[in-house]
């Protein structure tokens, strides 16, 4: 279930709101994939105590090791995701301003945590 949501421009990289989504976050691990292995979420993350379970770039010079048996639990998030496109209005993001975007993505998220849809 979506706990945060931060919304950005369309060329935005996802990875550059990492820490802003775990910030005040308590848990044991942050699993990820690919596209959030950058050195500021990774160390920002073993700040708080959290284990990493990101499998590294194939760019990155020393690969770092991770958790492979809890990396595959990450299809529940992307499950989530795919509760979270069922509703038309977030897949086909017919809300062309940003605030109403948002909007309907919250309205989605409270339908989800509350299973009213």
């Amino acid at each position: 279930m979506p706990v945060r949501m931060i919304l950005t421009a369309g060329t935005v990289a996802d990875c550059s709101q990492g820490l802003a989504l775990i910030e005040g976050i308590g848990a044991e691990h942050l699993v990820a994939d690919k596209g959030y292995d950058t050195n500021q979420l990774v160390a920002g993350a073993s700040e708080r105590g959290m284990q990493v379970v990101i499998p590294s770039r194939s760019n990155r010079r020393e690969p770092r090791e991770y958790d492979r048996h809890l990396y595959q639990v990450r299809h529940l998030v992307e499950n989530g995701f795919c509760q979270f496109k069922q509703w038309r209005g977030v897949a086909t993001r017919y809300a062309k301003q940003a605030a109403s975007f948002l909007a309907h993505c919250q309205i989605r998220a409270i339908a989800l945590w509350a299973k009213v849809i």
